[in-house]
């Protein structure tokens, strides 16, 4: 059941006030200024899907700031990064020196455990789903190359994404529990793909050839990692060069070939150990899925990463925002 608040029947002089803390409890606290003179109008729907929080908002021209000294009093366990779909009107988002203009039909992806801004210059609408750091199991450095921009709905995954997402929170679909977090995983894994996409799409038009062999061999690693005779020397022979000059296209990324498949496996293993399931496989199935064919070898590597074992990790994984 949605919760919705409105300033309709909110007395004029009260009205951005209440916005501003409807704002608060939807989505995170943030200062608001209207664009406008006279009295503003604003609607706010908030429901959650599993573990993600849902916020359908229609309002008049606005700015809405997040600072530094809102993060100040900002719970660690929500941090979240913010995907919303622009369903009507235009905004300008702002983080970590980005710029991003956000047409209609766009996605914007911001992370509300930094500051940023969003600037609506009319009146807009725009779907807004809130994913948890900890559910995303992202490398840190490819979500700061995404947040504080804004991706076109209308190709490859950015297309996809949207089309989901619009027609997900046009009516969360009552259901239980454990189809809830489904829905939930599958936003997730969707927004991790985007992401996959747009990181490795960010090689330069002038880069050497080199670099875009790079870009395929990477590729290559990630739609292969469940395969547990992955190596340098199987990816080597996928792409018709010798070890050796595969090692030498590596030198300047600094990581080996072997230890990048390894961080990449891990990735996945940690995402899926944290997603909230009860019905999520074994811990030695999510290695062996993953391409970690020797149980203790998986826990020695995943504690030296992660600092915890897989089961300990797994434990955490109820220290997600709870769907209310």
């Amino acid at each position: 059941m949605a919760l919705v608040l409105t300033t309709a029947a909110v007395p004029d002089g009260e009205r951005l006030a209440h916005w501003r803390d409807a704002l608060g409890r939807a989505l995170v606290q943030m200062a608001v200024t209207a664009r406008h003179d006279g009295p503003f109008e604003g609607r706010v729907s908030i429901e959650r899907l599993g573990y993600l929080r849902i916020a359908t908002i229609e309002a008049d021209a606005q700015r809405m700031s997040r600072t530094p000294a809102h993060l100040t009093v900002a719970a660690p366990a929500v941090a979240c990064v913010a995907v919303g779909v622009q369903t009507a009107g235009t905004a300008t988002l702002v983080q970590d020196g980005r710029r991003a203009f956000v047409g209609e039909g766009d996605l914007m992806v911001y992370d509300t455990g930094r500051p940023y801004s969003l600037d609506f210059p009319g009146r807009f609408a725009a779907r807004v789903v809130h994913l948890p750091r900890r559910a995303l199991g992202l490398p840190e450095e490819d979500l700061r190359r995404v947040t504080g921009t804004a991706i076109a709905g209308t190709a490859g995954f950015g297309a996809l994404l949207v089309n989901f997402l619009t027609s997900l929170t046009a009516s969360v679909p009552p259901c239980a529990p454990a189809v809830a977090t489904r829905l939930a995983t599958g936003v997730v894994d969707l927004f991790a793909t985007l992401v996959e996409e747009r990181t490795q799409d960010d090689a330069s038009p002038d880069a050497n050839p080199g670099d875009h062999l790079v870009l395929r061999v990477r590729d290559h690693i990630d739609r292969n990692l469940g395969d547990p005779d992955l190596s340098p020397a199987t990816v080597a022979a996928a792409h018709h060069i010798s070890v050796r000059y595969l090692h030498r296209l590596f030198e300047g990324e600094g990581i080996t070939v072997a230890r990048l498949i390894q961080k990449r496996r891990l990735e996945r293993c940690a995402r899926e150990l944290r997603r909230p399931d009860a019905t999520a496989p074994t811990v030695s199935a999510v290695a062996q899925r993953w391409g970690f064919a020797n149980p203790a070898h998986f826990s020695r590597v995943f504690r030296t990463a992660y600092g915890r074992s897989p089961r300990e990790w797994r434990g955490a994984r109820d220290e997600l925002p709870a769907a209310g």
